[in-house]
């Protein structure tokens, strides 16, 4: 988008820092994830444990919250959420009796392939303008960036 396209603003003194332009495509990846996932409830953060805990099942929340860097004490509402919605199930440790190893139910199964799907299409939106090549490179640039 050129400067002439945000409204006659001149943004030249911002537009060569890629701090700017992540922040502007991150608050668009926002919007429009918020948009592919109307109706499920799920935000981003949400989807984030739910796919670790499919990907890792029985990790504990403390694991999920340094994969994710969640303030621990911030993980607390956000399991107990999943649980509500019998999206996850916590049990207790036997080894660690204040540790919880979390699984997903039924429901949450479900729920993390529906948001797969909606994710996968709406990155596919997304990035149309991109090949499959500069996808690889973008995702690359950017774990190494994280």
């Amino acid at each position: 988008m050129t400067t002439k396209q945000r409204g006659q603003i001149d943004t030249s003194l911002l537009d060569a820092f890629v701090g700017y332009q992540v922040r502007r495509v991150g608050n668009g990846l926002d919007r429009s994830f918020s948009e592919a996932m109307a109706g499920t409830e799920i935000r981003q953060v949400l989807f984030g444990v739910l796919a670790l805990i499919a990907a890792n099942p029985g990790i504990n929340q403390g694991s999920i919250a340094d994969a994710l860097e969640i303030k621990r004490a911030n993980i607390v509402g956000l399991i107990a959420e999943l649980e509500e919605r019998d999206l996850i199930t916590r049990v207790v440790v036997p080894s660690n009796r204040r540790a919880f190893a979390l699984t997903l139910t039924a429901a949450g199964s479900a729920m993390v392939a529906d948001c797969l799907a909606r994710i996968g299409a709406h990155e596919d939106r997304l990035l149309a303008n991109l090949s499959s090549a500069e996808r690889i490179i973008l995702i690359g640039l950017l774990r190494r960036l994280a």
